[in-house]
């Protein structure tokens, strides 16, 4: 049986199946749910619950929550699928190292957190994240209202398809990242990878350094704005962008019609379709806007 005094929930261990299931305006505090019976789904359709300095070694805790806060607290790789269908959440300094930490939820707030969790994010909405770190596959997929901030991350085919996001002064270490994904303004940031942003609808990238091969291809509405490419080949093929970058590129491909991009130096543009006829300026230089090799379609 579950103690509750004055509406806490204090040093106790929980093993069984739904454990404080559908728990209202209560503190859990030092505790742990763990143990041989092995029970899942601890805090199902809860809510006004906050968690401070617990362990949760079992899955499926917070399921179909409403307004949470989560403190302190240890959730391991066998916390599997840890906060599903939940809206109104807090989490800091936390640490979310089970698979698919954070799926389908709304208006959730990380602060401080340590996330190892593969499939993390997908389909949430309205989530903002600051000064955490994060490892993971296929981060955040399909989710909408993005505002992430001093966030490090590592990991691959990060950010697809989402819409309405915004990242500050973040390091981003992911191949395969932002395909798809519309709406989104990413400032003073690093972005190292390859394959970066292809299909990306409206994507702004602002006083950011991105490295890597093939970046930004088969964009519609791409800017840069006074950023760094760094090793970067390849770069915006069949894509539409507006760009003004401060470092040479190694070489820019079939730029389409419409699309102006500054270089202080390129050393290769490569026209081999139709319709790459986008202009490439190298900043300071006169006369021809191609002032580097050109390798055109026969």
């Amino acid at each position: 049986m579950t103690e509750i005094v004055n509406d806490l929930v204090e040093n106790q261990t929980f093993d069984q199946e739904r454990a404080l299931y559908g728990a209202r305006n209560i503190t859990v505090r030092n505790c742990r749910f763990d143990g041989p019976a092995d029970g899942e789904s601890a805090f199902k359709e809860c809510e006004g619950v906050e968690v401070d300095g617990c362990f949760f070694n079992l899955r499926y805790p917070l399921w179909h929550d409403h307004g949470l806060t989560i403190r302190n607290s240890d959730m391991t790789e066998n916390c599997r699928a840890a906060l599903w269908y939940t809206d109104h959440v807090t989490i800091e300094n936390t640490r979310l190292h089970g698979i698919k930490a954070l799926r389908e939820c709304a208006d959730a707030t990380l602060r401080g957190c340590d996330i190892v969790s593969p499939e993390f994010g997908w389909s949430v909405r309205g989530v903002t994240m600051e000064d955490c770190t994060a490892q993971s596959e296929y981060f955040m997929m399909r989710s909408t209202g993005l505002r992430f901030t001093g966030v490090r991350f590592t990991g691959k085919y990060s950010f697809q398809y989402i819409e309405d996001a915004v990242f500050e002064d973040c390091v981003l270490d992911t191949k395969d990242a932002f395909w798809h994904a519309k709406n989104v303004v990413v400032r003073n940031s690093v972005v190292k990878g390859e394959y970066l942003g292809w299909y990306s609808e409206n994507v702004t990238f602002e006083n950011c350094r991105i490295e890597g091969t093939q970046p930004l291809c088969y964009c519609r509405g791409l800017k840069l704005v006074n950023c760094q490419m760094v090793d970067t080949d390849l770069a915006f093929e069949r894509s539409e962008v507006e760009a003004t970058v401060t470092t040479p590129v190694v070489s820019i491909k079939n730029p389409l019609a419409g699309s102006r991009i500054v270089v202080p130096a390129v050393g290769e543009i490569i026209r081999d379709i139709e319709g790459a006829t986008g202009a490439v300026e190298i900043a300071g230089a006169s006369g021809d806007k191609d002032a580097a090799p050109v390798r055109a379609c026969a």
